[in-house]
């Protein structure tokens, strides 16, 4: 891929000003917000059943996020992404801790199934547990078996793309290493920093910029995503550079929001470690 692609794809964000709708963790609704604004874009936050039409119909993307269910948010994901389907706005499904609860393995697998799902983000359990393999969990973190790695990362792509195939979906299974594929094509992305497994939120995060990246950028969803993963990947390298001696994950946070904030499309391509898989 080239990196002028991950440049055009940020500056597209930050030039479109994309208006997501987000059903998304009430453990990290704030962070995700932030995140939007960071980049540039407009978050709007509603899970409400009585409320989701409207709202996701004036959105040019929806994210849905099961990491907290409840019958109401489940009521207002179903309703918010009918609508989204209908109208063809990038829906991105996470799909929190599939596999680990009986109730989040269903809904995440009826949400894909009933929606015109775009984008899914998650770990690789999660993403096993979603395609109806087996998968062991540790709730709603990536299993230490099931992790990439250098090893296992052209099997790793192999499932990327297959589930890509079976879903109709661009897949992005985040970790140590991330990978990103369609049907037909699968990237290693190797931005980041351990310190992003330390604080709430940092996936969820993600989800939503990949909505805001997916609005800005049609026709180019797979190169939106790589560049979204991998400027995730960016700002929390760059984060980690700023940690001082008495830091912690409260400061990384905030040093994580304000890379974001200042990450352009030159830094992107600049510094986005990418390289396609066979």
């Amino acid at each position: 891929m080239e990196a002028f692609a991950l440049k055009r794809a940020l500056d597209n964000v930050r030039a479109g000003s994309p208006l997501v709708h987000n059903i998304t963790n009430y453990v990290t609704v704030n962070d995700c917000a932030n995140a939007l604004l960071a980049i540039g874009a407009s978050p709007i936050m509603s899970d409400e059943p009585a409320d989701v039409e409207d709202i996701t119909s004036i959105c040019g993307g929806l994210t849905l996020n099961i990491g907290t269910l409840n019958e109401r948010s489940i009521e207002g994901m179903f309703a918010a992404g009918e609508r989204a389907s209908e109208l063809g706005h990038a829906i991105v499904l996470d799909p929190v801790g599939a596999g680990a609860s009986a109730l989040r393995t269903r809904v995440a697998g009826d949400l894909l199934d009933k929606l015109a799902v775009s984008v899914i983000r998650g770990n690789m359990s999660e993403m096993k547990a979603l395609a109806g393999g087996a998968a062991a969990t540790r709730g709603v973190d990536v299993c230490p078996d099931d992790a990439v790695t250098e090893d296992n990362l052209a099997a790793g792509a192999a499932f990327a793309r297959d589930f890509a195939a079976k879903t109709g979906a661009v897949v992005a299974i985040t970790g140590a290493i991330d990978i990103v594929a369609d049907a037909d094509r699968a990237y290693a992305v190797r931005n980041g920093s351990p310190l992003m497994g330390r604080i709430t939120g940092a996936g969820c995060m993600l989800s939503c910029l990949c909505t805001a990246y997916a609005v800005a950028n049609p026709g180019a969803l797979l190169e939106s995503q790589v560049a979204a993963v991998a400027g995730m990947g960016l700002a929390g390298q760059q984060a980690q550079t700023r940690m001082g001696g008495l830091d912690g994950n409260g400061s990384f946070r905030t040093y994580l929001l304000d890379a974001l904030y200042h990450l352009d499309g030159n830094a992107l391509e600049a510094g986005a470690k990418v390289e396609e898989l066979a």
